[in-house]
């Protein structure tokens, strides 16, 4: 039987100021749109003030590179930010906020430990299977959210998705990892733009361990996804549709990627997108002025430390 899992949903990069991340997106070649920052009126009816979490995304057609971060008081606010006010229903209100406090705090747990990618999210076609699947074979998670967001004035998504507990509920040691309900592509194709560095999708999240725990996160791994890993040199491989998650040991980190060190380990260190040509995306980066190093498997990469802590990994698809 094939498993629920159809794919990468995001990736999260947790960065201290957006400001900075959306320029280095920028000149990556990523066209992100302004972050969306949410605002309660305070007391007095003065303007909303932002609070709790903002991000942006880089979009393709059915996945998506959060970039997100935490507002904190005094925090530098991109200009062309979008400043959202929340409104809801008094009954709903209340939950709305414990979600946002609740995301804000992971988030700020996340910077403590380094500025990068935190955030590791799959796409389910039925996400309350996997949740009871997962229920099944002892994951602990925070059962099956929904948030609803305008899209337009007329448009409202659905997103269901759940998060699975670590020692903290919605975090495992490497960050938050969850599910999501596979994207609605109607409405994901209003988000989608065309990328100067030629990017058309989410391939691959590479997750890094310590090698004494390399089968243990394996075998987690396997449970959490009903897939069982294929071996390709340093990397175990778990096949997700067109997109996968590669698992490697610290220590094996430089075969993979020449020249990167994890900056902390477990840790979500590199994610992967796929261009339809490469030598485009290579003038870009060097048009931007952004470094690059050729990887052994003939992909580009940007290294994480010119990359707020996460190696951005270009690769050509057939």
């Amino acid at each position: 039987m094939a498993s629920d899992i159809t794919g990468l949903h995001h990736v999260g990069h947790v960065v201290r100021d957006l400001a900075e991340a959306l320029d280095l997106y920028r000149r990556l070649g990523f066209d992100v749109p302004p972050p969306a920052y949410p605002a309660m009126v305070p007391p007095g009816g003065s303007a909303p003030e932002p609070f709790g979490a903002a991000n942006t995304h880089a979009d393709f057609a059915r996945d998506f590179v959060e970039v997100a971060t935490c507002v904190g008081e005094g925090a530098r606010i991109p200009e062309d930010a979008k400043i959202v006010p929340l409104q809801a229903p008094p009954d709903v209100l209340p939950v709305l906020l414990d979600r946002i406090a609740a995301t804000s705090a992971n988030l700020a747990v996340c910077l403590k430990r380094f500025e990068g990618l935190h955030i590791l999210m799959f796409s389910s076609s039925d996400v309350d299977a996997t949740a009871a699947r997962l229920a099944d074979v002892g994951v602990r998670h925070g059962g099956v959210n929904t948030v609803r967001r305008p899209v337009r004035a007329d448009v409202v998504e659905a997103v269901r998705y759940l998060e699975i507990d670590g020692d903290q509920p919605g975090l495992e040691a490497e960050g938050r990892i969850g599910v999501v309900a596979d994207l609605d592509q109607e409405i994901q194709s209003t988000r989608v733009r065309e990328h100067p560095n030629g990017a058309v999708a989410l391939l691959e999240a590479v997750l890094c361990v310590p090698e004494a725990d390399l089968d243990a996160v394996e075998r987690r791994y396997a449970r959490y996804l009903d897939v069982e890993p294929v071996r390709e040199g340093v990397t175990r491989v778990f096949p997700l549709g067109a997109a996968r998650l590669s698992l490697v040991a610290d220590g094996d980190l430089g075969a993979l990627l020449p020249g990167e060190r994890p900056v902390a380990s477990p840790a979500v260190v590199a994610f992967t997108v796929g261009v339809a040509d490469l030598s485009v995306t290579a003038r870009h980066l060097r048009a931007q002025s952004c470094p690059f190093r050729m990887a052994e498997t003939g992909d580009l990469f940007v290294p994480a430390e010119s990359a707020l802590g996460a190696a951005v990994i270009f690769r050509e698809m057939a």
